[in-house]
Protein backbone atom coordinates (compact mmCIF):
# COMPACT_ATOMS: atom_id res chain seq x y z
CA UNK A 1 0.00 0.00 0.00
CA UNK A 2 1.33 3.42 -0.91
CA UNK A 3 0.69 6.67 0.90
CA UNK A 4 -1.67 7.86 -1.86
CA UNK A 5 -3.74 4.66 -1.56
CA UNK A 6 -3.86 5.13 2.22
CA UNK A 7 -5.06 8.71 1.77
CA UNK A 8 -7.80 7.56 -0.62
CA UNK A 9 -8.98 4.82 1.76
CA UNK A 10 -9.08 7.21 4.74
CA UNK A 11 -10.94 9.81 2.67
CA UNK A 12 -13.51 7.19 1.58
CA UNK A 13 -13.95 5.92 5.14
CA UNK A 14 -14.40 9.39 6.68
CA UNK A 15 -16.46 10.79 3.82
CA UNK A 16 -16.58 14.35 5.16
CA UNK A 17 -12.98 15.26 4.22
CA UNK A 18 -11.63 16.03 0.79
CA UNK A 19 -8.57 14.21 -0.56
CA UNK A 20 -6.43 17.30 0.16
CA UNK A 21 -7.69 17.57 3.75
CA UNK A 22 -7.11 13.85 4.28
CA UNK A 23 -3.60 14.20 2.87
CA UNK A 24 -2.86 16.92 5.45
CA UNK A 25 -4.14 14.67 8.26
CA UNK A 26 -2.09 11.66 7.12
CA UNK A 27 1.04 13.80 6.63
CA UNK A 28 0.58 15.27 10.12
CA UNK A 29 0.36 11.79 11.65
CA UNK A 30 3.50 10.62 9.82
CA UNK A 31 5.39 13.82 10.71
CA UNK A 32 4.44 13.42 14.37
CA UNK A 33 5.68 9.83 14.39
CA UNK A 34 8.89 10.83 12.62
CA UNK A 35 9.55 13.75 15.01
CA UNK A 36 8.99 11.55 18.07
CA UNK A 37 11.39 8.90 16.75
CA UNK A 38 14.05 11.52 16.01
CA UNK A 39 13.76 12.67 19.65
CA UNK A 40 14.31 9.05 20.73
CA UNK A 41 10.78 8.53 22.04
CA UNK A 42 8.96 5.20 21.84
CA UNK A 43 5.69 5.15 19.91
CA UNK A 44 2.95 2.77 21.01
CA UNK A 45 -0.18 2.33 18.91
CA UNK A 46 -2.40 -0.10 20.82
CA UNK A 47 -3.64 -2.98 18.72
CA UNK A 48 -1.06 -2.24 16.01
CA UNK A 49 2.43 -2.21 17.47
CA UNK A 50 5.40 -0.31 18.92
CA UNK A 51 8.11 1.66 17.15
CA UNK A 52 11.38 2.08 19.02
CA UNK A 53 14.90 3.17 18.17
CA UNK A 54 17.73 0.85 19.12
CA UNK A 55 21.44 1.60 19.05
CA UNK A 56 23.72 -0.66 17.08
CA UNK A 57 27.26 -0.81 18.38
CA UNK A 58 30.17 -0.11 16.06
CA UNK A 59 31.64 -3.23 14.53
CA UNK A 60 34.13 -4.59 12.05
CA UNK A 61 32.74 -5.85 8.75
CA UNK A 62 34.24 -7.20 5.56
CA UNK A 63 33.79 -5.93 2.03
CA UNK A 64 32.68 -9.08 0.17
CA UNK A 65 34.15 -7.90 -3.12
CA UNK A 66 37.68 -7.11 -1.91
CA UNK A 67 37.82 -8.93 1.42
CA UNK A 68 39.02 -5.69 3.04
CA UNK A 69 38.02 -5.07 6.67
CA UNK A 70 35.80 -2.03 7.14
CA UNK A 71 34.77 -0.16 10.29
CA UNK A 72 31.00 0.23 10.56
CA UNK A 73 30.12 3.15 12.87
CA UNK A 74 27.49 3.10 15.61
CA UNK A 75 24.00 3.90 14.34
CA UNK A 76 20.39 4.01 15.41
CA UNK A 77 17.96 1.60 13.76
CA UNK A 78 14.18 1.46 13.89
CA UNK A 79 12.63 -1.59 15.52
CA UNK A 80 8.95 -2.50 15.15
CA UNK A 81 7.21 -4.97 17.43
CA UNK A 82 3.77 -6.05 16.24
CA UNK A 83 0.88 -5.69 18.69
CA UNK A 84 -1.08 -8.65 20.00
CA UNK A 85 -4.34 -7.78 18.19
CA UNK A 86 -2.62 -7.39 14.82
CA UNK A 87 -0.55 -10.54 15.30
CA UNK A 88 -3.68 -12.54 16.12
CA UNK A 89 -5.56 -11.03 13.16
CA UNK A 90 -2.74 -11.96 10.76
CA UNK A 91 -2.57 -15.53 12.04
CA UNK A 92 -6.29 -16.21 12.43
CA UNK A 93 -6.74 -18.07 9.12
Amino acid sequence: MTKSVLIEKVSEKVGSLTIKQTEIVVETVFDSIKDSLIKGEKIEIRGFGNFKLKNRRPRKARNPKTGEKVDVPEKRVLHFKVGKALREAMNSK
